[in-house]
């Protein structure tokens, strides 16, 4: 190794340590308490802001490190630019939890994850305008198709072994676990040893191939891969400036699969919709409101709004914004790879499980993967390493894209002929 990876392997460990205390969902999630009186609240007809306290949070000693390992880093060096942009994530990230319930705390979300107005960087689409695309796409389709209350019947206990036995070929050597948890904020929460279900919660047999595909698959196999790494553990770490990589490779893996439904999408989209309303002063019930309107059972809404307030203020405007990323991520995500197949880059779509990487650090970190400085991903999906059946889909979705369907009616294909 030379002096120069040397010096950034060393600045990446002392990273490591430093980002160890800023765990940000962890340190937002809401008790179990809350979920209880304001659903015994909404179902009594009187509901009532939740009344949660919010964390008092310090980083200082860690911001100090993360700061001199980012003024130490040669920005000019590919490693030494990852690093830096690295400390950077999470020196924001710290300020963030510090700011929990007031309106740097949304502010500091906007720059780690963006906002439902941001733009996709085509023409003037953004956050919010493909949400609601999705939303009025699925309005019909979910009447005729929609998953309904009584099909959702599986414990979070059934699932959890079903998902053992699933995991149990791909991971093999790894020791890995499915838990089920109580008070989990989320439904499913991942790592590189175990994946953790919200206990009290009814899962639709649809959940299964979306959870395996998204968090067992994606979280896990590139926290596990980023953790194996010989020189850059923090690809292990899951920093935020890679989340929306992450969650958009995850839900790419559900669409390529085929493992995504409709009711997967729409709730995807209308979490982008619904924190734009918190932003412009929507209250916790109001939101909730929104998803009960929209489809949802209680339970799911309540968990849904949750995650917009978490961190920020029940009264609405200081929200939580991460959950605009999923579908801004599955877009660049799906581009990212159809690009690399055009050019020929065959190797991308398996760098992208090496560990958690945004897509822009593929291509600066090529020349450090053929070096063997780091390594190829020691687990990834099928659907990832088989190279010919995933350059076959992505060839012909860039000719499909070519197709406009704005220039074709429906009723066209009566009048077609062999």
């Amino acid at each position: 190794m030379d002096r120069e990876l040397q010096h950034h392997a060393e600045l990446d460990r002392r990273l490591v340590e430093a980002a160890k205390p800023i765990k940000i969902l962890s340190h937002l999630e809401w008790p179990a308490r809350a979920y209880h009186e304001f659903v015994k609240g909404w179902r009594a007809g009187r509901p009532a802001l939740p009344v949660v306290e919010t964390p008092k949070l310090e980083f200082a000693e860690s911001a100090r490190e993360l700061r001199a390992v980012a003024d130490a880093c040669d920005a000019s060096h590919p490693v030494g630019q990852y690093v830096r942009d690295t400390a950077d994530s999470y020196i924001t990230a710290a300020r963030m939890l510090e700011s929990t319930g007031t309106p740097a705390f949304t502010q500091l979300s906007g720059e780690l994850y963006g906002r439902p107005g941001n733009g996709f960087g085509v023409g003037d689409l953004t956050n919010l305008d493909a949400a609601q695309h999705f939303i009025r796409a699925s309005d019909d389709l979910t009447a005729q198709c929609s998953r309904r209350d009584e099909d959702v019947r599986l414990t979070p206990e059934s699932v959890a072994e079903t998902l053992r036995c699933l995991v149990a070929p791909f991971f093999k050597e790894h020791p890995f676990d499915v838990l089920v948890e109580a008070d989990l904020a989320s439904r499913a929460a991942a790592g590189a040893r175990r994946l953790r279900l919200r206990g009290h919660t009814a899962f639709h047999p649809a959940d299964i191939g979306q959870l395996l595909q998204h968090e067992a698959y994606v979280h896990s196999a590139t926290m596990l891969n980023g953790r194996e790494q010989p020189h850059l553990k923090s690809l292990g770490l899951g920093a935020p400036r890679t989340t929306m990589t992450q969650e958009g490779l995850a839900t790419f893996a559900e669409l390529i699969t085929t493992t995504i439904d409709l009711s997967r999408l729409r709730r995807i989209a209308l979490r982008i919709e619904a924190i734009h309303r918190a932003l412009e002063g929507a209250d916790f019930i109001e939101v909730c409101r929104f998803y009960r309107d929209a489809g949802q059972n209680l339970d799911d809404s309540y968990h849904s709004t949750m995650r917009v307030f978490r961190g920020g203020d029940v009264r609405g405007r200081v929200v939580f914004t991460r959950d605009v990323i999923y579908v801004q991520g599955l877009v660049f995500t799906h581009t990212f790879l159809r690009k690399a197949i055009e050019a020929g880059r065959a190797d991308y779509p398996s760098y992208l499980f090496a560990g958690r990487l945004a897509w822009g650090d593929v291509l600066a970190l090529e020349p450090f993967f053929r070096s063997g400085f780091l390594a190829g991903p020691l687990l990834q999906p099928d659907w990832a390493a088989n190279l010919l059946c995933l350059a076959a889909y992505l060839t012909w979705s860039v000719f499909a894209n070519r197709i406009h369907l704005g220039d074709i009616k429906l009723d066209d294909f009566r009048h077609r002929q062999p």
